[in-house]
């Protein structure tokens, strides 16, 4: 494995691990409610505008993974896609950049 390759897998971990500890920390002192979490993440003006800019930043990893998948016939790319919208982009695109760099059999 390339030093590149284990780079992207390393970010990949950090990307899932990282944020899952706040999502968690909140979780316990507030409760299992995902509304709760999204009317947390519009509190004000700047998080609105970050929770956008991680929006638009997903919805586009997601079509160029897709456009990728279609030529490259890599279907193990597609696990991304979860990834992204399930953890976030600081998983979901390291973990692509990872799975798009495999030597080619």
């Amino acid at each position: 494995m390339s030093i590149l390759r284990m780079i992207y897998l390393v970010l990949a971990v950090w990307g899932a691990v990282h944020p899952m500890y706040y999502f968690i920390t909140w979780f316990r002192t507030n409760g299992f409610d995902i509304m709760a979490m999204v009317d947390a993440w519009h509190a004000n003006a700047a998080s609105s505008g970050l929770v956008w800019d991680l929006t638009i930043a997903a919805v586009t990893l997601t079509v160029w993974i897709i456009a990728e998948v279609a030529v490259r016939r890599n279907w193990a790319a597609l696990i991304a896609i979860p990834a992204t919208f399930g953890i976030g982009v600081s998983c979901g695109l390291p973990l692509y950049l990872f799975l798009r760099s495999a030597p080619v059999k």
